[in-house]
């Protein structure tokens, strides 16, 4: 890597996770409010109308943002500089090795990561590879627990937070003036979407579905097509119920390529 490539891609994460800029300030919504307040909020913004926005402000903790341990109200990535750091190295080490195939994210939420995945390829003018968002935009699902057991108290569906449209996402990709054709969107439940992805071959896969069932799902129907020399990559390898999920598919494809740790939520191995 030249010194170009360095400083824009170390711009861009930092830039992905607010770091530069240190994140003081949070969106309020009128729902956070209790009936009294909600009535005096809404008479105030309609007579300020769209002039005001309510904010409170927080204390930016920057280890917390390296880890990837908070949950950014501005920023549009929450992984943190150490995973996108790991990513970055992942995609790198393909590319060096000439290791085949696209990348792919499962999991996208405002979309930095993938964001990222585009960075790289663009700094080195790689234009033979896809980049792959698979979420359904519209947060997690309903947990399944007849076929998913492990799933049954997971609450994740009701975290609005997590649920960020596919405008939004491309928005989002068109701040860094990276949407372009290399930049695919699987719109939908993995169970529905993945197993008929056109995808041939995959060089580096990042997993970042929370629960059991896509964790699972995206294993079953990705790892499969994940070249020799490739990575798989956990986000949420910290949580039961996707570390569950990854132990039975390793268990059950008798896979025991070293997993290492990334940080103290993520982990990766690397396909031998």
């Amino acid at each position: 890597m030249n010194n170009i490539e360095k400083i824009y891609l170390n711009l861009l994460k930092q830039c992905l996770t607010y770091y530069i800029w240190g994140e003081t300030i949070q969106p309020i919504e009128i729902t956070e409010f209790n009936r009294f307040k909600k009535l005096l909020m809404t008479i105030f913004l309609k007579v300020f109308g769209n002039n005001v926005k309510l904010v409170k402000s927080f204390s930016f903790d920057p280890e917390k943002r390296r880890e990837g341990l908070d949950w950014p109200p501005l920023a549009h990535t929450m992984v943190g500089l150490k995973r996108l750091d790991n990513l970055q190295f992942c995609i790198e080490d393909v590319i060096k090795n000439n290791v085949p195939g696209d990348l792919i994210e499962t999991g996208v939420w405002r979309g930095g990561a993938s964001i990222l995945m585009r960075g790289v390829l663009k700094a080195y003018n790689i234009s033979d590879r896809n980049v792959w968002l698979a979420d359904s935009f519209e947060g997690l699902p309903v947990p399944n627990p007849e076929k998913y057991p492990n799933d049954r108290d997971d609450n994740h569906h009701k975290i609005s937070f997590l649920a960020v449209s596919m405008e939004e996402v491309k928005s989002n990709f068109e701040k860094y003036d990276l949407l372009d054709s290399q930049v695919k969107f699987l719109k939908g439940w993995f169970k529905d979407t993945l197993p008929n992805a056109p995808i041939e071959k995959l060089a580096v896969i990042r997993l970042d579905g929370d629960m059991y069932e896509s964790t699972i799902n995206s294993l079953e129907n990705l790892y499969p097509k994940l070249s020799k020399g490739g990575y798989l990559i956990v986000d949420d390898y910290a949580l039961e119920n996707c570390r569950k999920a990854v132990q039975d598919f390793r268990s059950a494809h008798q896979i025991n390529d070293e997993i290492i740790k990334i940080d103290s939520i993520g982990v990766y191995w690397q396909r031998k």
